[in-house]
């Protein structure tokens, strides 16, 4: 389906009689699965035996929430400053996944005072859930409270996000409807702002779920044996609360369940999975969800560093009021991580499908793989589908900007697999008034690595550079350069499994130079390292400048 706005596609009407929402959001669905599904040449979890392979996605989706709706599934997870906000994942089967939507699609209200990323800030640990025919998302903005936004078709529109409870450091909520239409909301709370972490609480929301009508009360205290629990996810089975919420810390910590009687208490607690003698570190912050055939499942996230915080799938089950996650091989009620598994039982079949990774830019929208590092401005981009490719608009960077950390109109992706290479074909058309445009291929993270095309006094120079702790102001390095004779060019990067960059270029597309040195890739501010491109020109050059042609951006196993 095609439109004329260049970053995200949009499908339906956003104004639907609420008794048709559910028919046309299952027709899309329908014709999504129809059309040839994208799979990766890199990372395919589904063996294609009736059995897949963890991580289910090797790319960083933070704090993973899932929901059913009927034969369907949808995740979405954190987004931090990157937009689109809010990604949308759809799958039938738990194990394949694509990008469907996402629920911001432009700009955070409030918007940021200047075209600069807010690393780390805005969207952390959303919740999504289905509620009599409309889709829910909370989420925490550390610095300003807890929004919400909600949506008949998933795939299509969502609402202009509503703040339900304004405070400094109220993060990771989860709603619960409970019987006789009551709302509760579980959150957590950040202690670089609230000054207390560690805890979990409880208030209650209006029927509408927009906004919170009780003050936040304290329902349990990890500081004693589970601290730094965070990420608390809310449910109800058999007349009995649960909360599941990590603890122990991102890279070292297990799952926690607690049950109650009632929302506010008191809980009692048990550890359902731990890494135990596997290689999944920190088996954190997910979502337990079920199956129509009756089986029950649970997600979460290992961090691996410069990748970021990829998305495993464990099997699940309840004894004794309890869940126990992953493989219980010494029976003591705590789960270990699964590497393989029988795929869960839906009922049905489903094609191998990843998300979208290539893009060979021949619509008038970009594919949902991609974010920038800031609010979108419309200025940066045209997808100019009728020649095949986009133009990245040169755009002025700050004064003060000390490298690409502070560049808001960054073109991103997240890193697919342990080992890949990343190829893009661009054509630099800098304006002829001004020296010092660039644009160029890049890994950015805390340090980021770079293969820069520049306007300058000498010509067109393509350099290899690099920086280190550029969220610290540092200045970049170069490591090779030369000077190009034609505009032309084929940018590369190969990522080896320890996250390793190798760059290099080709005029033809066929033998490309090994260019520069190589650079360790590294996470970024609460995210993975990530992949992309960029046009700049500097702040002096106010009028109108140059631009990149890029005519595809591909994926491809490592090379």
């Amino acid at each position: 389906m095609k439109n004329t706005i260049v970053f995200i596609r949009r499908c339906g009407n956003c104004i639907i009689r609420k008794s048709f929402i559910g028919v046309i959001f299952l027709l899309s669905n329908a014709i999504m699965w129809a059309q040839s599904p994208y799979v990766s040449e890199v990372w395919v979890a589904d063996l294609g035996n009736g059995t897949y392979k963890n991580p289910v996605l090797y790319a960083d989706y933070s704090d993973p929430d899932i929901c059913r709706a009927g034969d369907d599934y949808y995740m979405t997870s954190s987004s931090f400053n990157c937009i689109p906000g809010l990604q949308i994942l759809h799958s039938k089967d738990l194990v394949n996944w694509q990008i469907v939507s996402a629920a911001i699609p432009y700009a955070l209200e409030p918007r940021a005072v200047s075209e600069r990323p807010q690393h780390g800030n805005r969207v952390w640990a959303p919740s999504i859930r289905y509620h009599k025919g409309l889709f829910y998302i909370f989420w925490g903005d550390p610095d300003y409270g807890i929004y919400m936004t909600k949506a008949g078709n998933p795939s299509g529109r969502w609402s202009e996000p509503v703040l339900i409870k304004a405070g400094k450091g109220l993060i990771d909520a989860t709603p619960l409807w409970d019987d006789g239409g009551r709302v509760y909301l579980v959150h957590a709370f950040a202690g670089s702002r609230a000054g207390l972490k560690s805890v979990l609480a409880v208030c209650e929301l209006n029927p509408d779920a927009t906004e919170a009508i009780t003050e936040s009360r304290i329902v349990f205290d990890g500081h004693e044996g589970n601290e730094t629990v965070e990420g608390p996810k809310f449910y109800k089975r058999d007349s009995l609360y649960y909360i599941f919420a990590p603890a122990g810390g991102v890279a070292t910590g297990w799952q926690l369940v607690l049950r109650s009687r009632s929302p506010y208490g008191p809980y009692e607690s048990k550890t359902a999975l731990a890494q135990g003698k596997t290689n999944v570190n920190g088996p954190h912050q997910g979502a337990w969800v079920d199956t129509k055939t009756g089986e029950d499942w649970f997600f979460h996230f290992q961090d691996v560093g410069a990748y970021g915080r990829i998305v495993h799938l464990q099997p699940m089950r309840w004894i004794d009021g309890w869940p126990v996650i992953g493989e219980d091989k010494d029976g003591d009620g705590c789960g270990e991580p699964v590497g393989r598994y029988r795929k869960p039982n839906v009922g049905a079949s489903y094609p191998v499908c990843t998300p979208k990774e290539s893009d060979e830019f021949d619509d008038t929208a970009i594919g949902l793989q991609w974010q920038w590092h800031a609010d979108f401005n419309p200025k940066w981009i045209f997808a100019d589908a009728a020649n095949s490719r986009i133009k990245l608009y040169s755009h002025l960077v700050a004064l003060d900007c000390k490298n690409l950390w502070d560049v808001p109109n960054l073109l991103l992706q997240k890193t697919p697999a342990p080992s890949f290479t990343a190829t893009t074909k661009m054509t630099f058309r800098p304006s002829s008034r001004y020296e010092g445009e660039r644009t160029g291929l890049v890994v950015i993270g805390l340090d980021y690595g770079a293969l820069i095309m520049e306007n300058t006094a000498r010509g067109l120079v393509l350099s290899q550079v690099e920086c280190k702790d550029a969220d610290k102001g540092n200045k970049e390095t170069v490591n090779e350069e030369l000077l190009l004779e034609d505009a032309d060019v084929y940018l590369r990067v190969t990522f080896d499994n320890d996250a390793k960059c190798r760059f290099g270029y080709s005029m033809d597309n066929k033998k490309y130079a090994t260019f520069g040195r190589p650079f360790q890739a590294r996470e970024g501010k609460w995210i993975g390292a990530k992949v992309g491109v960029f046009c700049t020109r500097p702040a002096i050059a106010t009028n109108d400048g140059g631009w990149v042609e890029i005519d595809w951006f591909r994926i491809t196993g490592e090379k």
